[in-house]
């Protein structure tokens, strides 16, 4: 089966296509889904996997623009070019529910995606899906929305690590941390391999089309200062966290992922526990 990784030289691009022995559709491979040469050499594979995305949440005009222009219109490209009888997966993000998700023990795929102070970023991959959902049905090919719960891989060269490589990254050289809300909020982080799984659940299974949150769950679930604290202990470095700091805490304060559709559909579960998918990044 040949499987192609849209931003397979990104963040979380550069392992998913190692794990999966998948070809690169990235600017760093020459290639780019605004250009009408490259295109059609999608249609050759028999899973495409969209990573490509611009991921700035600034609200500069300018820069909403790109955001939805590449978020939503190169989605479009890459859904036009997918062959009747593949499958599709489209990464996400969870926080298409934005404040919605406040307050809940865990976010089911129920939880309503209207408009609560949502970037560019998040309404930009909430659009995206629902193309993904028009064209997989007028294509005839096989699709699904991951919405990611804050994933995590190592450091890859050039590429911008997510904010908990990010706390690995500034334990291990002595920064200065500086945690919104004390630290306190909670997060159910999701290993790079975990995702890799479960677009290989997807691919193999015979599931038509789904929408499904993936994340540590409940099981994995942490608070950002237990991140921090974590890695210290694990390399029995002292992280220096400014306690002064006053970041604005994020909305929703708490995520967890309510994992149990993935389960269920795809049999699907993590197997990296946060301990050991920090030890991984060090």
């Amino acid at each position: 089966m040949r499987v192609l990784v849209t931003g397979g030289s990104g963040y979380l691009g550069t392992h998913v296509t190692r794990l999966l022995g998948a070809d690169d559709f990235s600017r760093r491979s020459n290639r780019d889904i605004f250009s009408d040469a490259d295109l059609p050499m999608i249609s050759d594979y028999d899973a495409v996997i969209h990573l490509a995305a611009r991921l700035d949440k600034r609200r500069d005009v300018l820069e909403e623009e790109e955001t939805f222009r590449v978020n939503v219109e190169g989605t479009i490209n890459v859904l036009r070019h997918v062959r009747a009888g593949a499958a599709f997966v489209f990464a996400s993000t969870k926080d298409v529910y934005g404040a919605n998700a406040e307050g809940l023990r865990e976010v089911s795929e129920d939880c309503p995606t209207t408009y609560a102070g949502q970037s560019p970023l998040e309404w930009s991959k909430l659009a995206a899906e629902h193309f993904v959902h028009y064209y997989a049905a007028r294509r005839n090919f096989r699709a699904c929305v991951f919405r990611l719960s804050t994933p995590y891989a190592r450091p890859s060269r050039h590429n911008a690590p997510g904010f908990v490589t990010h706390y690995v990254e500034s334990v291990k050289r002595g920064w200065l941390l500086r945690l919104p809300a004390q630290g306190r909020p909670v997060r159910d982080p999701l290993h790079v391999e975990d995702f890799s799984r479960a677009c290989r659940a997807f691919i193999d299974s015979d599931v038509p089309r789904g929408v499904y949150n993936l994340g540590g769950g409940r099981r994995h679930a942490i608070s950002l200062r237990g991140i921090v604290e974590t890695v210290g202990r694990l390399i029995e470095l002292e992280p220096i966290i400014d306690e002064q700091a006053s970041l604005p805490a994020p909305a929703p304060f708490d995520y967890v992922s309510d994992i149990s559709r993935a389960r269920v559909e795809l049999g699907w579960e993590p197997q990296i526990g946060i301990e050991e998918g920090l030890r991984s990044l060090l």
